[in-house]
């Protein structure tokens, strides 16, 4: 582990090939929640979380799983620069003094042999009781424990995970063409899941018995990720809140200074940011 802990030193002083930008206005937040980037897939949107990183600050920070994406590397390996400047500003952010919490997912589940450690200034944890700032208990944690496809039938969540690659490559291809016209991101398996039937009652399951077993854990909330779903709602009395992805939605959880909670979506973020002033288009 010693040797995992000077590698993680060395690669926080490195440089970055996109250079960190010197935003003056920094939104600060108390806590972020993100999961589901899954670093090492041509889906992961590194370039738009590389922004949202380089926007905003806080004082604690969950990667609330499958940070990188295990399964896909044994397959194929696929690391661009932009998925080390990932993990170059998280590192980084540990190193200025952040508190970072990094609860493993079941496609980065190898970390998880390291629970209970720290490496490079970042906490791995199985899960995690976090309290807000008006003292609410939000139990934190991936979320594929209660995925019954993953409990009993492993297998084809193997298959599962094929058939989204092939969405996720569909996707790509279609937001080539959006970015060709200037349009913004989209995303197709977002839309295609909000159609579908199972799906939506897939998702809406999922949610109740998470927020069952937060109830039996005797906290007012829990926090999860793994089903790609940014959400929040109330469920028996329970806050349950999902911080979604970076492969398809782009957002996060954030826990303001006063402790009311947002879910940041950071392709509308970026549109707004890109759109033409008003007096601008006046003019034109």
């Amino acid at each position: 582990m010693n040797d995992l802990t000077n590698l993680a030193r060395d690669f926080a002083t490195s440089r970055p090939a996109i250079p960190e930008r010197r935003i003056s206005e920094r939104r600060q937040y108390r806590t972020i929640w993100i999961s589901d980037v899954h670093l090492g897939t041509r889906g992961c949107n590194a370039e738009m979380l590389i922004d949202f990183l380089d926007h905003v600050d806080s004082d604690k920070m969950y990667l609330v799983g499958d940070i990188i994406d295990g399964w896909r590397l044994k397959k194929k390996l696929h690391w661009p620069a932009a998925h080390n400047d990932v993990v170059w500003r998280l590192l980084k952010r540990a190193k200025r003094g952040a508190e970072v919490i990094y609860i493993p997912g079941n496609h980065d589940e190898v970390v998880r042999q390291f629970c209970g450690l720290d490496f490079g200034g970042i906490a791995i944890r199985r899960d995690a009781i976090h309290e807000t700032a008006d003292g609410k208990r939000l139990l934190v944690l991936h979320g594929d424990e209660f995925d019954a496809i993953m409990l009993s039938h492993r297998w084809l969540a193997y298959v599962g995970d094929a058939a989204y690659e092939a969405v996720m490559a569909l996707n790509r291809v279609v937001n080539a063409w959006r970015r060709l016209f200037r349009m913004p991101y989209w995303s197709l398996s977002k839309h295609a899941k909000a159609k579908v039937k199972n799906a939506v009652e897939f998702i809406s399951r999922y949610e109740e018995v998470v927020a069952q077993a937060a109830a039996h854990r005797g906290v007012d909330g829990v926090v999860c990720g793994h089903i790609h779903t940014a959400e929040f709602r109330e469920i028996g009395g329970i806050a349950y809140y999902n911080d979604g992805d970076w492969v398809e939605g782009c957002t996060a959880l954030v826990e303001h200074v006063d402790g009311r909670m947002e879910i940041l979506h950071w392709a509308d973020e970026i549109e707004k940011r890109q759109a033409p002033a008003p007096s601008l288009m006046l003019a034109a």
